[in-house]
């Protein structure tokens, strides 16, 4: 099953370290950056408000662990968010793709 990854970054050179090293591993098929998300969330007792960089990483059920501590290793979070929402559907060709290089050598 193909998965869509959320991980927010705290910046730029953070994001882009993080989506070449998926991608370079074979881990990711392809990583969208989007700048500036606002978060608001609550972390130890206090309401935070920070600017983030959001990725959209396009990888699959598979390779979600090791994507997950790859992550882990590179991130500077405590805790990074590390969301992976099944996809229920997409175009097949395209679908098809994300297999092949998930699974190149």
């Amino acid at each position: 099953m193909k998965l869509i990854v959320y991980c927010t970054c705290p910046d730029k050179g953070v994001a882009e370290t993080i989506a070449e090293m998926l991608v370079e591993r074979r881990l990711a098929a392809c990583v969208n950056i989007l700048p500036q998300v606002q978060s608001i969330y609550r972390w130890q007792g206090q309401i935070e408000h920070d600017d983030e960089i959001l990725l959209l990483i396009k990888s699959d059920v598979a390779h979600f662990e090791s994507l997950r501590e790859a992550i882990m290793a590179q991130h500077p979070y405590d805790l990074p968010e590390i969301i992976g929402v099944p996809v229920a559907a997409g175009h097949p060709e395209y679908l098809t793709w994300i297999t092949n290089e998930l699974t190149k050598s």
